[in-house]
C-alpha cells in the first residue's frame, strides 16, 4: 500500500497538465528500468509516450495510462490544493487522484511486482503512458504511438486501461468496449441584414433550426446486443454580430454522434447530410472521427481473466458496460487487441475535490498484478 501511495501522490504534486507531463515519465521510466524494463521515450511534439516492455515475444499484455491532467479551476474553491495530496477520512485528495495517477501508480507497482515473482514469464509485459489523452486533439499521443506500432509491427493481444471504471466500489463496473465518436462542425450561410427588413435578408438561424431539431428527434439505430442506440447531441451554436438589429450572415453548431456498432461513420454522415440538403440550407460540413467503437467478446480471455480477478480481489460480481465516453483504447483495438478497462471509482474525475479511496489504492496494484499472473504467469 505504502508504495502505490508514496508514487500517487509524487505524480499528483506535479502539474501534469496536458500536453506537459511535468517528468512524471521521467519517473516512472526510472522505477521501470531498475525493475529490468527496457523503456523506449516516443516524443512526438510536445507530448511524451512510454513504451516500457519486459521479456519479449507473444503473447502481449499491455498495461495504458495517462499522466496528464485536466485544469483544477480555482483552486481557492478545493478543500486542499489540487497539487499538493492530501488525506482525509481515508480519502487521497488532488488532481488526478481518480483521472488517472492512481491507476498509472498501481500498474507501476504491480509490473515490479509481477516481474519480481515471474522474473522468466510468458510473452511480454508492458506499460504505455501518454501525456496526451485530456486535450482535445489526441493527435501526439497513444494515437501516434499506435500508428508507430503499426509501422513496426509491434503486436498487441491484450491491453488493460486503467482509466476509473467504476461507479460506487471498486469493481462494480468493468469497460469491455466503447462507442465510437463523430463530431461535426456546421456551418449555416445566409445573408446578413436588418431585421426590420428580413425580405433582404436570409436569417441562418431560422433555416438550420427545423434541420437540428429533426436530426436531434431522429431515431438514428436501436442498438444492439453490444451497444446502445446511437445518440445525438449539439453542443455548441453560435451566430450574431452583437447587435439586436442584424440578421446574421451565418451560423456555425457543433454536434456529436455516439455510435456502436449498429451505425457506421459512412450511414452516419449520409444521412446527415442528406437531411440538411432537404431542408434546403446553404452549408459547409466538417467531419471528425475521433474514434471507432470496440467490444471485448464474452469469450475473451482477458475479459474472463479481468472478471474473475474482481470477484476475487474485490468480492463483487462487475457489471460489462460500453457505456461513457472514449479512451485511449479506441488506439489499440484496432491493432488487434482485447481491451477492457478497470479503474477506481470515477464519481469525483474532473471535479474539485478530486480523490481516491485508500482502500483502493491499496487492491488496484493486486487487480493488475494478478491479471498479468494469469496471463503471463
Amino acid at each position: 500500500m505504502r508504495e502505490v501511495f508514496d508514487l500517487t501522490c509524487d505524480l499528483i504534486r506535479r502539474r501534469s497538465l496536458t500536453p506537459d507531463d511535468a517528468g512524471c515519465i521521467a519517473l516512472i521510466a526510472a522505477r521501470l528500468e531498475v525493475a529490468g524494463f527496457r523503456c523506449e521515450h516516443l516524443r512526438y511534439g510536445e507530448v511524451s509516450n512510454l513504451w516500457a516492455t519486459h521479456g519479449s515475444g507473444d503473447p502481449v499484455l499491455v498495461f495504458l495510462g495517462h499522466i496528464d491532467v485536466v485544469p483544477s479551476g480555482p483552486e481557492s474553491d478545493w478543500t486542499s490544493p489540487p497539487f499538493e495530496p492530501t488525506v482525509r477520512d481515508g480519502m487521497l485528495y488532488g488532481r488526478g487522484a481518480a483521472d488517472m495517477k492512481s491507476g498509472v501508480a498501481a500498474m507501476v507497482v504491480a509490473l515490479e511486482q509481477f516481474v519480481g515473482a515471474h522474473p522468466d514469464h510468458k510473452g511480454s509485459v508492458a506499460l504505455l503512458v501518454t501525456s496526451d489523452e485530456e486535450g482535445p486533439a489526441n493527435l501526439d499521443g497513444v494515437r501516434r504511438v499506435a500508428q508507430h506500432f503499426r509501422e513496426t509491427g509491434q503486436r498487441i493481444d491484450w491491453c488493460v486501461v486503467g482509466e476509473p471504471s467504476s461507479k460506487e466500489k471498486l469493481g462494480d463496473l468493468i469497460r469491455v468496449g466503447r462507442r465510437g465518436s463523430l463530431s461535426a462542425t456546421l456551418t449555416v450561410h445566409g445573408v446578413q441584414g436588418h431585421v426590420a427588413y428580413p425580405d433582404k435578408a436570409k436569417n441562418p438561424i431560422h433555416a438550420a433550426a427545423p434541420a437540428l431539431a429533426e436530426l436531434a428527434a431522429t431515431t438514428w439505430d436501436e442498438g444492439n446486443a453490444d451497444f446502445p442506440p446511437t445518440s445525438f447531441q449539439v453542443s455548441n451554436i453560435a451566430s450574431g454580430t452583437g447587435a439586436l438589429n442584424v440578421i446574421p450572415g451565418s451560423l456555425i453548431a457543433h454536434f456529436n454522434f455516439r455510435f456502436g456498432t449498429a451505425s457506421t461513420p459512412a450511414t452516419l454522415r449520409g444521412r446527415t447530410e442528406k437531411l440538411l440538403k432537404k431542408h434546403g440550407l446553404d452549408y459547409a460540413i466538417e467531419w471528425n472521427l475521433s474514434g471507432e467503437p470496440f467490444h471485448a467478446p464474452e469469450s475473451g480471455r482477458l475479459r474472463e481473466v479481468v472478471i474473475d480477478v474482481c470477484r476475487e480481489v474485490c468480492g463483487i460480481e462487475p457489471e460489462a458496460s460500453t457505456g461513457g465516453g472514449t479512451s485511449d483504447g479506441r488506439f489499440i483495438a484496432p491493432l488487434g487487441a482485447e481491451v477492457v478497462e478497470i479503474g477506481p471509482v470515477n464519481a469525483t474525475i474532473h471535479k474539485v475535490d478530486e480523490c481516491v479511496a485508500l482502500e483502493d489504492l491499496e487492491r488496484l496494484p493486486e487487480i493488475h498484478s494478478m491479471i498479468a499472473s494469469r496471463l503471463l504467469g
